[in-house]
Formats: C-alpha cells, sequence, structure tokens
C-alpha cells in the first residue's frame, strides 16, 4: 500500500504550509539539545536556537497539541518524537535520485538521509558513461528501470538533479510511475499535475539574494535605480531655483524681490508720518 507523503498528512490534519516548512528547524534545533542530553528547553530558548521568535513557536506547537509546561519549559525528547511523527520520520521512506552527476554524486553520499528517515532506493542516470558506476555503495542504474523500482520499492519521493532542459520530462516520468512528491535541483519550473507536491531547491537564486543582501550592506545601489544628473540644457536656473526654495521655506508664493520691494515701501512711508499727529 502507497504512504500518504507529508505534505497531504499535514494539511488534511490542519496545520499551515508555514508552520509544516519550520518544523524541520524545529527538530534540528531540538536533536542537537537531545544529543547533549538536555531533558528541557524554554520557548524562547528553541525559538533562538531556530531562528524564530518565540510567539511563532507556541502558536507553531499549538497545531501539534504541544503547549509545554509554564516554568519547566518542553520536554526535548517528547518533542522530538512528536515532530517527527508529524514529519512522517517515523517510518521508513524510500527515496530515488535521478541525474548522477556531481550534486547528484554529492546527495547520495549524505549521511543525513538514514538519521532522518530516508533510504536512498536508487540512483538513476540516462548516460550510458554513467550506467554501471556507483555512488555511497549503490550502483548507477538506467532510467529505463524507473517505472520497476519505484512500483517494487513503494517509491513516493523522488530527486532531481538533471540538467534543465532533462528536468520535466524525468518529472513525467516520476509522476506516470506513481512518485506524488519531487525536490527538484533543476534550475527550471516544473508543471505536475493536482496531487503531486515540488519542492525546488535553486543555489543560484539563494547566491542571488545574498548578493542583493551583501549589496545593501555596503550601500551600494543598483545602477538604475540611481537618479539621472540632470544635463545642462534641462538643469534648473540656479537662481531661481534659490528663490524657490526660499518661496517654499516662506509658505508664500510671491517672489522675494516683491516682498522685499514692498517692505521698503512700507518703511519709507512710515519715516514721512509725521511723531504728532495735528489737532
Amino acid at each position: 500500500m502507497r504512504r500518504t507523503p507529508v505534505g497531504r498528512q499535514t494539511r488534511a490534519r490542519g496545520i499551515p504550509e508555514a508552520t509544516v516548512a519550520r518544523l524541520p528547524l524545529y527538530l534540528r534545533a531540538l536533536t542537537a539539545l537531545s544529543e547533549r542530553s538536555v531533558p528541557t528547553v524554554s520557548s524562547e530558548e528553541l525559538a533562538a536556537a531556530a531562528g524564530v521568535n518565540s510567539a511563532k513557536l507556541r502558536k507553531d506547537f499549538s497545531y501539534l497539541g504541544s503547549y509545554g509546561t509554564r516554568g519547566v519549559g518542553y520536554d526535548v525528547e517528547y518533542l522530538v518524537y512528536q515532530i517527527s511523527r508529524e514529519l512522517g520520520l517515523t517510518q521508513d521512506w524510500p527515496v530515488v535520485i535521478v541525474g548522477i552527476g556531481n550534486l547528484g554524486h554529492a546527495l547520495a553520499n549524505y549521511g543525513g538521509f538514514a538519521s532522518r528517515g530516508f533510504r536512498v532506493a536508487a540512483l538513476l542516470d540516462a548516460d550510458p558513461s554513467v550506467v554501471g558506476s556507483s555512488a555511497a555503495g549503490l550502483p548507477v542504474r538506467h532510467m529505463d528501470e524507473l517505472e520497476s523500482i519505484v512500483e517494487s520499492q513503494q517509491v513516493s519521493i523522488g530527486v532531481i538533479t538533471t540538467p534543465p532542459g532533462a528536468a520535466q520530462q524525468v518529472c513525467d516520468r516520476l509522476v506516470e510511475a506513481g512518485v506524488t512528491s519531487i525536490l527538484n535541483f533543476a534550475p527550471t519550473v516544473l508543471t505536475v499535475p493536482d496531487g503531486v507536491d515540488v519542492r525546488k531547491v535553486d543555489l543560484s537564486i539563494e547566491l542571488q539574494i545574498l548578493a542583493f543582501h551583501e549589496q545593501r550592506k555596503a550601500g551600494e545601489e543598483p545602477e538604475d535605480e540611481r537618479e539621472e544628473e540632470p544635463t545642462p540644457s534641462r538643469a534648473a536656473n540656479p537662481v531661481r531655483a534659490a528663490a524657490a526654495k526660499l518661496r517654499r521655506a516662506a509658505g508664500g508664493t510671491a517672489k522675494p524681490e516683491a516682498k522685499q520691494e514692498k517692505s521698503e515701501k512700507a518703511k519709507n512711508a512710515e519715516n514721512e508720518r509725521p511723531a504728532v499727529m495735528p489737532a
């Protein structure tokens, strides 16, 4: 019987996607605490370790039915079990990796899969020069075996690490074979039918986002956001610009020269007026 991927399990239980995306962060922080034999942790400490605020963490845990104990905090081992169960990590998940180039080799050799509930069931490629080689002790098998492997191993998760031009075709074959969750490392957008979940990992996009933040930290602006310097023919007359600035500061629209002239006339009229009016 084919198992339901975690994405649809959690949606059925009413857990928001944003919360699901943070659960692995909490699990990683809790696993580190467990390895150090830390029995309990406060929401503030766990939130800081996971990189979120404590209010959001408490809200996320309320979906799991875990509120912690006031003055004590959360039981680390119990939370590890709770989150692992919610993510479906208490069972074995066979995974196929398609495209055994440099990235495919690196993923195949990643030791964290087994400890997190995933088992690499098969490595697949269409290149005759790659088929028959091995990675992480597994033989690279030809793409022609994909359907039989998915069926025999009950695979529901596929990882695509092919060049972008081949990714959609590989995706279509995975879906037709019965795979319902895909992790895509190819720098392209995949089209899948309803009921299939796709997570995209694009390293170049992540680097571009980091470049954006580095540029801002350096105080630089993109070229197209910088103000254009006015050309001499279009530049405003400096005297008029100064006059306009004075008018704005005074809150009126009259020209400074006119105001000054009016003031001088009033002053002269007062000087000509007699100090004592005749009876």
